[in-house]
C-alpha cells in the first residue's frame, strides 16, 4: 500500500493534455468526496491552482459538482470534467493556493480522513447487547451512538450490516456518544469500497412524461 505521508510536489512535464494553470505531481494525500449521495474516500494524484486528478476505488460518485475534502476540513468545490480507469479529473471553482493545499495547515494533530455516515447495527459489551447507530468511520476508528454505558478503555464488539465484525476499545464518551479505536485498522483501499457499499448511489427517479388524454370520442 502507498505511504500516506505528505510528500514533496514536482511539476508534472508529461502532462495528458494543456492546462492554463501549472500542475504539480502530489506524491499521495488522501481526501474525500462529499455529495448528496454520500461521503467516499479518494487519493489526490496530482493538483494545480484551477483541478485536480483523483485516484478512485470504485464509480465516482453520481453528482458532477461534489466537494473535495482534505483531512483538515479544507473543502473546496469542484466539478468532475472526466472519469476513466479507475481516476477522475475534477476543475477546482476557484482558483486556490496550491501551497496551503499540500501543507493542510491545522492547528490539530493530524488524523484520519472521517466519513460521516448513518448505519444501524449493535454494539456488545461482554453479556450487554444495545442498539448502536454507526455516524462516522475512519481506518482506525469510528463514533457511534448508544443508548447504554460504555466505560473508557472498555472491549466492545460492533456489528453493522455490510460491515465486517469489529473488535474495538472505547476511546472517548460524552453522554450516549463513543468514540472507537479499532483493534485492527483498514487499508484504504478496503475502506474506500466499503465506504461504496454502505452508501451506494441512489438512482434518480425516472421522469414522468403526462400526455394528454385521448379525446373522447362522442360520436
Amino acid at each position: 500500500m502507498d505511504d500516506l505521508s505528505a510528500g514533496p510536489i514536482l511539476p508534472d512535464t508529461a502532462a495528458e493534455d494543456p492546462r492554463d494553470a501549472p500542475r504539480f505531481s502530489l506524491i499521495i494525500r488522501s481526501a474525500k468526496l462529499v455529495s448528496e449521495s454520500g461521503e467516499y474516500l479518494c487519493v489526490v494524484r496530482d493538483i494545480s491552482a484551477t483541478g485536480c486528478k483523483l485516484r478512485l476505488f470504485h464509480a465516482p460518485p453520481p453528482e458532477k459538482h461534489v466537494f473535495l475534502e482534505l483531512a483538515n476540513g479544507d473543502r473546496y468545490a469542484v466539478e468532475r470534467m472526466w472519469a476513466a480507469d479507475g481516476h477522475a479529473g475534477y476543475r477546482i471553482a476557484q482558483a486556490i493556493d496550491v501551497n496551503d493545499f499540500v501543507v493542510e495547515p491545522s492547528p490539530y494533530p493530524k488524523r484520519p480522513i472521517r466519513l460521516r455516515l448513518e448505519r444501524m447495527g449493535r454494539v456488545i459489551a461482554g453479556m450487554s447487547i444495545s442498539p448502536a447507530t454507526l455516524r462516522d468511520l475512519s481506518q482506525k476508528g469510528g463514533r457511534i451512538d448508544a443508548h447504554c454505558h460504555l466505560a473508557v478503555d472498555q472491549q466492545v464488539r460492533l456489528e453493522v450490516e455490510g460491515l465486517r465484525q469489529v473488535y474495538a476499545k472505547v476511546r472517548w464518551r460524552r453522554q450516549n456518544t463513543y468514540g472507537l479505536v479499532f483493534d485492527t485498522t483498514f487499508r484504504l483501499d478496503e475502506l474506500a469500497c466499503l465506504a461504496f457499499q454502505l452508501q451506494p448511489p441512489q438512482p434518480k427517479p425516472a421522469r414522468v412524461v403526462e400526455h394528454d388524454a385521448p379525446e373522447a370520442n362522442c360520436a
